[in-house]
């Protein structure tokens, strides 16, 4: 079969990104657009601000792309471009690009699901490294900023079918990591910083009680989902809450504005900036928050695995570049005789490169989207 060269654009949320992707497993361009510094005083990402850098990125970012890859716009043999979840009009920028593209080319047009993509970011890392003999049925945890899922995935020839056991009832992951961050002054994003942090606090130094989910998802009773295995859901507004109260009870306000003040003197804090501003009790703090999360996170994604009789995890999304996450993962699954899977840290957290290799099976079946299609901010992946 002759070689697809697939141009992606990505702008679910807060990166703007093109990619050409050859045949989905070779990535001749990968190209990010970051808005950290946009958000960062904000503490998060503000959707309106996110919008309007897409618009301003997203032309050079595709050029870019293209150049770096050696091709035209003339040249990729298809356009593919997130449809959601994601926040509407970030994802409306780059599907009304991709559209006057696709439509002044008279190339296909892929819409491509933000969730598959992170998925096959991680097939996308083991076909370049040349392992093609995966064990199916695959477990896949999505964790990110924004999502928190578990899928079985399945194969079949060239189409892909994902059934959800699992997911967040409030909270994602990488949701908590930013919002305990913002509340101990850390700064944004807060994951990445807090990572480099534990590994010099007592990660036994606060016990946080592990979620307790006895009953059904009340968004699932009331839009009438049902399941017929057992369900894996997580929840984390309880250990961001612990921290809170942590917080209060042990009268550190004081050294967190202290905190805040000295960090917004230093335009781009390194580690050292962030450790000679953090005494022990934030450094034991932090360390216990994230030991809490990546042992929920490790624990029902295991468990999932025994109850669905599965070999092979896959572990995608913003967080799993978390190393105290890959660490767990990579032990724990080990002596189950699993075989764990991550992409690499770039293709980690949202990239365009990943949206190409997620529409390369649709460009074999010609699952080709039509030009009146919309974004779907809370789009399902099944």
């Amino acid at each position: 079969m002759p070689d697809a060269y697939i141009l992606g654009i990505e702008s679910s949320c807060d990166e703007t990104a093109a990619a050409v992707v050859r045949s989905g497993e070779e990535i001749t361009s990968n190209v990010v657009f970051s808005q950290i510094a946009t958000h960062q005083p904000y503490g998060g990402v503000v959707p309106e601000l996110a919008s309007r850098e897409h618009l301003r990125a997203i032309v050079p970012v595709v050029r870019k792309a293209l150049a770096d890859a050696g091709q035209t716009y003339q040249s990729v043999d298809a356009v593919a471009v997130t449809q959601g979840p994601g926040l509407a009009g970030a994802l409306l920028v780059g599907i009304s690009y991709a559209k006057a593209l696709a439509f002044a080319l008279d190339k296909p047009l892929i819409a491509v699901n933000h969730l598959e993509g992170h998925i096959h970011a991680v097939l996308l890392e083991e076909r370049r490294k040349g392992n093609h003999d995966l064990r199916f049925p695959v477990l896949a945890l999505v964790v990110s900023g924004g999502h928190t899922h578990l899928y079985l995935a399945t194969r079949q020839d060239n189409s892909w079918s994902y059934e959800n056991i699992g997911h967040t009832r409030d909270d994602a992951a990488g949701e908590a990591f930013d919002k305990v961050a913002k509340l101990l002054a850390l700064g944004y994003p807060g994951g990445p910083i807090i990572d480099k942090l534990s590994s010099h606090g007592d990660p036994q130094a606060v016990k946080f009680p592990p979620s307790q989910l006895k009953h059904r998802d009340r968004n699932d009773q009331k839009s009438g989902r049902t399941y017929e295995g057992p369900r894996f859901d997580f929840s984390y507004s309880g250990v961001k809450t612990a921290v809170l109260r942590y917080v209060e009870t042990h009268n550190m306000q004081g050294s967190i504005a202290a905190r805040r003040n000295a960090l917004a003197t230093i335009p781009q804090p390194k580690l050292e900036g962030y450790l000679s501003n953090c005494d022990k009790q934030t450094l034991d703090l932090v360390a216990s928050f994230q030991r809490a999360l990546v042992e929920d996170l490790v624990g029902k994604t295991l468990s999932a695995a025994r109850a669905y009789d599965v070999a092979t995890l896959f572990i995608t999304g913003g967080v799993a570049a978390n190393q105290e996450l890959r660490r767990q993962f990579e032990s724990d699954a080990a002596r189950e005789g699993l075989f764990v899977y991550f992409p690499s840290r770039p293709l980690s957290t949202d990239n365009a490169a990943m949206i190409a290799a997620a529409a390369y099976p649709k460009f074999l079946t010609r699952d080709f989207a039509p030009m009146d299609f919309s974004a779907e901010a809370g789009m399902v992946l099944k």
